[in-house]
C-alpha cells in the first residue's frame, strides 16, 4: 500500500521532528528542578509540525514513555512504581491533549501563538494533574477545600511547568525554524 509521503515518517522533514522530540524528551534524564520537563513542548511542538495527525500523537507519547523507561531503569524503586499509578495516565493525557492544542498552531506558528499555547498547556497540565492529585491523595479531603489544598500544594511545581514548557518550546520551535528556513526540502513533509 502506497502512504502519501506526508504521513511516512521516513522523509528528512519528519525524521527531524523524531530526533529533536526523542533529544528533548531524554533531557529529562539530566538534573533538573522538579516540574521542569520538556514533555509539554515536545507535544505542541509535534502536533504543530507532524503532517500526520498520528504521528503527531504517537511520537511525543512514545518520547515520553521511553524517557520515562529510562528514567525507571537508572533510578529504579520510586521511579519505577510511577508506572503502576494513576497519575502517570493523567501525564500521558496532558500529552496527548497539549499534542492536539498544537494542531491549532498548523501553518500559523508564530512566536505570540507558541507562548500563548505554552501557557495554555502549562495551565491544562497544572489544572489536571493537581485535580487527579486531589482524587487520588487520601491526604486531601474530598471537598472543595481539599481540592483548593491539592491546587495550592501544586503552585510551587507550577512555576518549573511554565519555565520548562518555554525554554523547550523556544528551543524545539525556533531551532526548527531555523532548519526549515535553510532547508527548504524541511517544508514539504511537515505542516
Amino acid at each position: 500500500m502506497n502512504r502519501p509521503a506526508s504521513e511516512s515518517p521516513l522523509t528528512a522533514g519528519p525524521l527531524l521532528l523524531i530526533a529533536m522530540i526523542a533529544v528533548a524528551a531524554l533531557s529529562r534524564v539530566l538534573p533538573h528542578p522538579p516540574n521542569f520537563s520538556p514533555v509539554e513542548a515536545i507535544a505542541l511542538f509535534g502536533g504543530a509540525y507532524f503532517a500526520s495527525r498520528r504521528w503527531a500523537l504517537i511520537v511525543p507519547l512514545a518520547a515520553l514513555l521511553a524517557s520515562d523507561l529510562v528514567l525507571a531503569a537508572l533510578n529504579g524503586g520510586l521511579y519505577a512504581s510511577w508506572f503502576s499509578s494513576a497519575g502517570i495516565w493523567l501525564v500521558y493525557l496532558c500529552v496527548a491533549l497539549s499534542a492536539l492544542l498544537g494542531f491549532a498552531l498548523r501553518g500559523r506558528v508564530n512566536s505570540s501563538r507558541v507562548l500563548g499555547y505554552s501557557l495554555l498547556g502549562s495551565v491544562l497540565f497544572f489544572l489536571v494533574t493537581n485535580f487527579g492529585a486531589w482524587l487520588s491523595d487520601p491526604m486531601y479531603a474530598r471537598n472543595a477545600a481539599g481540592l483548593a489544598a491539592a491546587y495550592v500544594a501544586g503552585i510551587p511545581f507550577f512555576q518549573w511547568t511554565v519555565l520548562s514548557t518555554l525554554m523547550y518550546s523556544a528551543l524545539l520551535f525556533g531551532v526548527f525554524a531555523l532548519l526549515r528556513n535553510r532547508l527548504p526540502s524541511l517544508r514539504a513533509h511537515t505542516a
